[in-house]
């Protein structure tokens, strides 16, 4: 089984550069699964019921979030209803949607969970033990899970405890690719972050000026995406039919116009 998945889609460039690359993506690492996560989609934040089934329509095939998911009061009933776009499983229990999803194509079947980490985040549930739950109720041979967190350590201990059962380990939230993918325990496929898709002269997406200025001043100032040219940031995962990931590569798209 190969996945794709593509990193925080942030704002109007990255789903500009999603749609129009994806036949290509497509094309040249031939998936049998697409997964993006979509917490950004919308002007930078959140995502709505309109544009999620517009990203499923490109040909994704499940779409994660994180702490963001709810930034838009719009997509909370909607979540009740998709069974294609998840949040994070450790918000709350009575939190709308649900943390994890199914995905079947042929002979092919993939567990999805999405987690939040908790270090500079909110006060979410614990993740690893929500993992252990999920991983027990799940049964799934091949799982992925997209650990949605802000600090490299604790997504390195995350990706460490579950090498023993999860087939792939891929962090997102900080849009910034990094550059240690590799195998661990000869099991799991691991990414501290996956990166972003969305304008490629930016900070993590958004205007340089909007953000330099609270850099600078300590104002607040309302972060807007920003325009131009992107980039698209992901991994590609091969796993085995024993679950076993056997190979795990970066995408690194760039100057998409």
């Amino acid at each position: 089984m190969r996945i794709l998945f593509l990193g925080d889609i942030v704002g109007r460039v990255g789903r500009r550069c999603v749609q129009q690359c994806l036949p290509s993506l497509k094309e040249t690492y031939k998936p049998d699964f697409v997964l993006a996560n979509g917490e950004n989609a919308a002007a930078g934040i959140g995502i709505t019921p309109e544009l999620a089934d517009e990203m499923l329509g490109w040909g994704i095939d499940g779409i994660t979030l994180g702490n963001h998911a709810f930034a838009k009061k719009e997509i909370t009933p909607y979540l009740d209803q998709t069974t294609c776009v998840i949040r994070p499983a450790n918000f709350p229990s009575d939190a709308p949607g649900k943390g994890w999803m199914t995905l079947t194509k042929g002979d092919h079947q993939l567990g999805v969970i999405n987690l939040c980490g908790r270090i500079f985040m909110a006060e979410y549930d614990d993740p690893f033990r929500t993992a252990d739950r999920l991983i027990r109720d799940l049964g799934m041979t091949t799982i992925l899970i997209d650990f949605h967190a802000e600090a490299t350590s604790e997504k390195n201990a995350f990706a460490w405890y579950m090498s023993d059962r999860a087939s792939a380990v891929v962090g997102t939230h900080t849009h910034v690719q990094t550059a240690d993918e590799r195998i661990l325990n000869g099991r799991t496929a691991y990414i501290t972050d996956v990166g972003m898709c969305g304008a490629q002269e930016s900070v993590i997406g958004m205007e340089r000026e909007k953000v330099l200025k609270r850099f600078l001043t300590l104002m607040p100032e309302k972060f807007e995406p920003a325009s131009g040219a992107g980039i698209i940031n992901g991994v590609v995962i091969e796993v085995a039919e024993d679950g076993t990931a056997t190979h795990i590569e970066r995408v690194f798209w760039k100057d998409i116009t």
